[in-house]
């Protein structure tokens, strides 16, 4: 009988092994053989632009915590990002420019790559002019200047910040008799092609002159590298935060940087108000950019390969009293290929992400510092979506864009409630005493007299990007913003910080590990405990082979006779040797 009890027991653990083996295959998909084409959210990675770096981070962490999809951005510039896409093994995705390949006017080849690329809209914004100005001891908020004068003293032209083309645009301020300190940028800069494409345009014979000066000849054209003559008081810095960041520090009274008008939000900084066609001092918002651009002019020829590309110049000279005349977008450049080390799993996250963005996404643009883009552009977007490879082709659909400057009548809502400029806007003998950009809460005194600028107290410089004792500003040059374990950036005090101005990226595996692996591992050695647990009692009363078992007599009577037994064989191991009873 104790025999029969182990054989049922071995014969139930076997069992119980087999259950417990058969619902873990029932309980999770059969492993394939590769990873699955289109289907599982890969991880991704792009580089580039760091004009639109702020709103990209934004996305990205919004992405990562609604939808766990990994997106990691190098804000490495607009330069070093259509090279890298193209460069074969480069290890990106994707790359975010302010201007295509190839441009027209260009002071440098900059060949399309042999990668199969395509453009797509990402959100749109204006370059502004973040200064550090004081006058007896405060704070200016409420700069003007004329075109013009911009371009002069991003030339070199005008040096001294109470020059008198300088005060004719601000009849209420005492400007100091203090050097002008441009800063721009050192590295290959979609921003710079931007502002240079501007005064190309509007100001050629002060851009010449100034290409001359600094030795890139009559005709240096349009360019990403801004030219800095020697022994001039130029000062180069790498990124949107190495600008930002030098004339956010207080003993760079007299600096002014050109960089995208969220990066001055960040830093509590003013900015320009810039003077427009119909004679308005304007500044980067949100509704002024949105009307400049209603003067773009796309290309909508769904052939050329600058499909969906700028033509600005209808935005400089933009005759509505809201525009902001140095308004512009930024361009994402999407695969259309399997090739370079792109995977349908890749595109199914890139897709995806790309369609947040175009819509749900621009809901933020306007807190962040940027303009939403308008129904055209956005709807042109989805369409460059599809050109994803291993995108779901289902789950673009503009009726289900939340972009809010969709309207009912097609036009862009933000443009048509854009608010006119103030009468003190106007240009001639009044001047607002209302702060710009990061400063908007700090007014100017009128006449704040004295013509010494006096130095500003350490920390100063304001909140998000503010200045500590030592002078050095968080968004200072060669300092990287703090970085969240999800990989987009995070700030102390709950808002985006700029992204880095020259991070490295994070190295991402090539194939993602299948969600499936880990439990279906974690299952399999769940059995084989239970069998180490439960065997080895059983395996040690097997009987040996060639032994034949004791056969009990049958029971004729309510108490049975014990079975008649023989010695067995002892083993090696001191235990008795059983027969398999076949």
């Amino acid at each position: 009988m104790t025999r029969v009890i182990r054989r049922v027991h071995l014969r139930a653990v076997l069992a119980g092994g087999l259950i417990v083996l058969s619902a873990a295959s029932l309980a999770l998909p059969a492993a394939p053989a590769a990873a699955a084409v289109g289907t599982e959210y890969y991880p991704i990675s792009g580089v580039g632009s760091t004009w639109s770096a702020n709103a990209l981070q934004q996305w990205i962490r919004n992405v990562w915590n609604n939808y766990r999809w990994k997106v990691v951005y190098n804000d490495a510039g607009s330069s070093a990002g259509r090279q890298l896409f193209g460069q074969q093994g480069g290890g990106y995705d994707f790359a975010v420019s302010e201007i295509p390949y190839q441009l027209k006017n260009s002071d440098s080849v900059d060949p399309r790559p042999a990668r199969k690329f395509a453009y797509m809209p990402i959100v749109a914004g204006g370059t502004s002019f973040m200064y550090n100005l004081v006058i007896a001891g405060k704070r200016v908020t409420n700069l003007r200047l004329s075109g013009q004068n911009v371009a002069k003293i991003f030339t070199g032209v005008i040096t001294r910040w109470n020059d008198p083309a300088i005060a004719a645009d601000n009849p209420k301020l005492s400007l100091p008799a203090i050097p002008i300190i441009p800063v721009v940028r050192s590295d290959g800069s979609g921003t710079s092609a931007q502002f240079s494409t501007w005064m190309r345009s509007q100001y050629p014979s002060i851009w010449s002159a100034f290409c001359v000066k600094a030795n890139r000849g009559a005709n240096c054209g349009i360019t990403s590298n801004y030219p800095t003559p020697p022994s001039s008081n130029f000062i180069a810095q790498s990124g949107s935060n190495g600008v930002a960041g030098y004339v956010a520090q207080p003993q760079y009274v007299g600096a002014i940087a050109y960089v995208e008008y969220s990066y001055a939000l960040n830093a509590r900084f003013p900015v320009v108000k810039l003077l427009n066609k119909a004679g308005y001092y304007t500044e980067p918002t949100a509704p002024n950019v949105a009307v400049a651009l209603l003067g773009a002019k796309i290309n909508q020829n769904a052939a050329s390969p600058d499909y969906l590309t700028q033509d600005l110049t209808g935005v400089y000279t933009n005759a509505d009293p809201r525009t902001y005349p140095l308004s512009s977008y930024s361009y994402m450049i999407i695969p259309t290929a399997l090739e370079y080390g792109f995977t349908e799993n890749k595109g199914k996250t890139l897709a995806a992400f790309a369609n947040y963005f175009l819509c749900e996404g621009q809901q933020q643009a306007q807190v962040l510092g940027y303009s939403p883009l308008p129904i055209n552009l956005a709807q042109a977007g989805l369409q460059q979506v599809l050109k994803i490879p291993g995108g779901d082709p289902s789950a673009v659909d503009i009726k289900k864009c939340n972009n809010p400057t969709f309207s009912a009548d097609g036009t862009n809502k933000l443009a048509k409630t854009a608010p006119m400029p103030q009468a003190c806007d106007k240009e001639g003998a009044t001047q607002c005493l209302t702060g710009t950009g990061g400063a908007a809460n700090v007014a100017t005194s009128s006449n704040s007299g004295g013509s010494t600028a006096g130095a500003v107290s350490s920390g100063s410089g304001g909140g998000g990007g503010g200045v500590s004792a030592g002078g050095t500003s968080s968004l200072g040059a060669g300092q990287n913003g703090a970085v969240g374990s999800d990989g987009s950036a995070a700030a102390s005090n709950g808002a985006l910080l700029p992204a880095t101005v020259a991070g490295v990226p994070q190295m991402l595996p090539v194939a993602a590990t299948p969600a499936w692996l880990s439990s279906l591992e974690i299952a399999v050695v769940a059995a084989i405990a239970l069998g180490l647990i439960f065997l080895p009692p059983a395996l040690s009363h097997r009987p040996a082979r060639g032994v034949s078992p004791p056969r009990a007599k049958p029971a004729r009577r309510r108490t049975p006779r014990a079975p008649r037994t023989r010695a067995l064989p002892v083993l090696s191991n001191g235990q008795s040797a059983e027969a398999d009873g076949a």
